[in-house]
């Protein structure tokens, strides 16, 4: 597979008018802020100096420029900026990844409804794992308790909070599938979020704006909004991030599954497929015939959510 190429002319042009914007509301603000951090802590010399080096990270932050436009040595400068802001911040350390896509790779999944059992380990490994906000209880999985006999997700539970597997019932998980043809990316007035060469459908979320079409675009509820400023205990906080995945988001911006990018395109599974007890989850390489994704997709029978929609989940269901 090829690197992405962003089309000069177009994805410029829109880019190119959002710094525009943002120039011309922000400039007065951002000294405002500049001058008060450093009239705060005047009495201080190393707070002073902190506080000077904060306001000058978050000033360059607030004008950074689209992750795809970016050079290796811009991406560089930005992972360090923001690493760097949160030892000011915190006094802790965090490591902010940008692996690229690897050549001859596709990720995909499968979900074993047979085994599932609604034990909701892979939701608790998926909040620890994507520094997901614990205070609005934020969720990218969901488990939907379905009555034997039909699929009805209308019909379905998914705050169930009572002993499973309860008689008469089945379980099934969403999240966010990965479509080869993905609606919510079309919508973005920004192009904050894109679909990657391996499959994964990221997310920019310095320049998403909260907009939420992508939230109604998307047909299987798979993405999430932040109404305020996300809470992660700092012992809980996850050091080892993906620029593109669950580094520290910030109120007003959309997120969403990545496949936890900063483990899978390091040769691991997601967390989700890792904590799973009975082991309904499968994580793999569509491109590669020995996998054991392929093997499920060639020998059991499967199907996807809405697959007359065209959106082409990368996401398969099946029973034993």
């Amino acid at each position: 597979m090829s690197e992405f190429n962003p089309n000069p002319s177009g994805l410029h042009q829109i880019l190119n008018r959002q710094v525009d914007r943002r120039t011309a509301v922000a400039t007065a603000a951002g000294a405002l802020v500049a001058g008060l951090g450093l009239l705060q802590t005047a009495c201080s010399p190393l707070a002073a100096a902190e506080s000077k080096e904060k306001a000058q990270l978050n000033w360059e932050a607030f004008f950074q420029g689209n992750y795809r436009l970016m050079t290796h040595k811009e991406k560089d400068e930005t992972v360090h900026r923001l690493e760097r802001l949160h030892a000011l911040n915190t006094g802790n350390q965090v490591r902010i990844g940008t692996t690229a896509a690897k050549e001859g790779v596709l990720y995909g999944y499968a979900f074993n409804i047979s085994k599932c059992r609604g034990y909701m380990d892979c939701v608790k490994a998926c909040i620890a794992e994507n520094n997901q906000d614990r205070k609005s209880d934020m969720r990218y999985i969901r488990i939907h308790e379905h009555n034997k006999g039909q699929m009805s997700f209308e019909a379905a539970e998914d705050s169930f909070y009572h002993e499973v597997p309860a008689a008469g019932h089945f379980y099934m998980g969403t999240q966010c599938f990965h479509c080869q043809n993905p609606p919510c990316t079309q919508v973005c007035p920004t192009q904050a979020t894109w679909l990657e060469p391996d499959g994964l459908v990221v997310v920019d979320y310095n320049w998403c704006i909260g907009c939420r079409y992508c939230i109604a675009a998307c047909p299987y509820d798979a993405r999430r909004f932040n109404w305020g400023d996300p809470q992660v205990p700092e012992e809980e906080v996850n050091p080892n991030q993906h620029y593109l995945g669950n580094r520290l988001r910030r109120k007003g911006v959309v997120e969403k599954c990545t496949f936890c990018i900063q483990r899978s395109r390091d040769g691991k599974n997601p967390a989700c497929v890792e904590a799973c007890p009975t082991g309904s989850r499968t994580f793999g390489n569509l491109l590669d015939p020995d996998s054991d994704l392929r093997w499920i997709l060639k020998n059991k029978k499967v199907f996807r959510l809405k697959e007359d929609l065209g959106t082409e989940p990368k996401f398969w269901y099946y029973m034993d």
